[in-house]
């Protein structure tokens, strides 16, 4: 058995063809979907990136890793995906980038450049390729090439319109890991990080072109404004109708784009003969506000920046195939999955769950019925200077969290404010429910929620006598 763990990143969940988005065209997407599962409902648990790629990797809520911000350290003690292959007898190897900050106190050297840097790899990770902001291998390509030079990676990847896709960032890791398929004899695990379709907002090549600004739908427009949250004036959204619909459209054709080199990587499954043997997730760190609400990127408490794409495909579980989840599933579950199928021990640590039932087209009854997500932004006050460290205990107010059920959402702030929305009446997020009793259900869930999720990993052990229960995990 293979893995294929593939992130596309800033991806949303609705910008799917199969899920009958309106405008956009991810033929290869719908493919994997046809031949595996589509997780109609899946969540991504944090944003930005290193947060929600925390949960993502550990299968635990934020509220456990404690991955906060870009630079956050990831406590080495966590498990993880990588750890739990290595286990099994792979070497998990990773194409783009993690964005975990490492834990200084395994850091011995004071020099040493991991403490510089938040695009780090977690523990039991091998870097084949590595693509952080600053894009060096695919800039040094350009340059061969004779695009470049350019100041930086926004600038290269800025640029993207002006090449031919086939140039592009996103078909430069493909060629890279299409490469290193080819030459593999034996089992093999894979964690491909597309970088698109994150910002800066411009496709490549003919992908730039490929849907015009006057076709795209527009974005869902500002309801009452929320309690201050952080992160959400930066992500104010271009104020001109036509500025926004271009970007829009620029966004579209990067999903186009990432969508066609998956198809690519398809295809090398099944001309390698590996496709049957290949278990593959794609999925996202978080979603994208689009414009929404008034705002672009990621943050805040609104559905778009982490509703993302779930689509898994075991080609040793044929009767889920070309079948759609309707349940909440989460990127903590992803974790737990993968264990499921290379038939490795599911950690304590998981706040996630297998969702292998889905795979096999069964519905557990024990299932969750909401989704959850959180939001911190201590780190924007830590950067700016703005709260003195570590005394100024109001930093741990700046957070919130989001229990999302079918008809409604419930958000939580640090600071004790909070919101509910009615979406049985108004899916948009914008009408407010006014039932003291519903409020209170929502609130006493969410409450029960953490309740339920605090760290596990020794709870259920008890030495007496010798190790009685669940015994925890040797992490190597």
């Amino acid at each position: 058995m293979n893995v294929l763990l593939i992130t596309l990143d800033q991806f949303r969940g609705d910008c799917l063809s199969c899920a009958a988005h309106p405008l956009v065209r991810t033929p290869n997407l719908d493919r994997l979907a046809a031949a595996g599962v589509r997780l109609a409902r899946h969540y991504s648990q944090a944003a930005p990136c290193g947060p929600g790629r925390a949960s993502l990797y550990t299968g635990t809520y934020q509220m456990t890793h404690r991955v906060v911000g870009n630079g956050t350290p990831l406590d080495a003690r966590f498990d993880n995906v990588a750890r739990a292959a290595r286990r099994a007898g792979w070497t998990p190897t990773v194409f783009g980038y993690a964005d975990q900050a490492v834990d200084p106190r395994v850091v011995t050297d004071p020099a040493d450049a991991r403490l510089a840097t938040y695009q780090g790899v977690p523990p039991g990770f091998d870097l084949e390729l590595g693509l952080s902001d600053e894009q060096e291998p695919w800039r040094a390509w350009l340059d061969e090439l004779g695009y470049g030079p350019f100041a930086d990676g926004e600038a290269a990847l800025a640029s993207e319109p002006s090449r031919p896709a086939e140039h592009g960032v996103s078909a430069f890791l493909t060629d890279r890991l299409l490469a290193w398929l080819a030459q593999r004899d034996g089992p093999w695990w894979a964690h491909a990080s597309y970088w698109r379709p994150h910002p800066p907002y411009a496709a490549a090549g003919r992908w730039a072109r490929a849907y015009g600004p006057d076709d795209v739908p527009p974005p869902i427009a500002p309801g009452a404004p929320p309690p201050p949250c952080g992160g959400l004036a930066s992500m104010a959204a271009p104020s001109g109708e036509a500025e926004m619909r271009a970007l829009r459209a620029q966004y579209y054709g990067m999903i186009s784009d990432v969508d066609e080199q998956l198809g690519r990587v398809w295809d090398a499954l099944g001309r390698l003969g590996m496709w049957e043997d290949t278990f593959i997730v794609v999925t996202s760190d978080h979603g994208e506000q689009l414009g929404d609400h008034g705002t672009v990127g990621k943050g805040g408490f609104f559905e778009a920046s982490y509703h993302i794409p779930g689509i898994v495909r075991d080609p040793l579980r044929p009767a889920g195939h070309g079948t759609v989840v309707d349940a909440f599933t989460e990127n903590v579950d992803v974790f737990p999955t993968l264990c499921d199928a290379i038939g490795v021990d599911v950690p304590a640590q998981c706040d996630g769950l297998p969702f292998t039932a889905f795979l096999d087209a069964s519905d557990p009854p024990w299932w969750r019925d909401a989704a959850h997500w959180e939001y911190d932004w201590r780190w924007e006050r830590v950067a700016s200077g703005s709260h003195p460290w570590p005394w100024d205990r109001r930093l741990e107010r700046q957070h919130l969290c989001v229990l999302r059920t079918g008809s409604a959402a419930y958000v939580q702030y640090g600071g004790g404010a909070w919101r509910c929305f009615d979406l049985g009446a108004d899916p948009t997020w914008r009408t407010e429910h006014t039932d003291p009793a519903v409020v209170l259900e929502l609130a006493q869930a969410m409450l029960t929620w953490r309740s339920r999720h605090a760290d596990r990993t020794l709870a259920d052990t008890l030495v007496s006598g010798g190790v009685i229960g669940r015994a925890p995990e040797v992490i190597a």
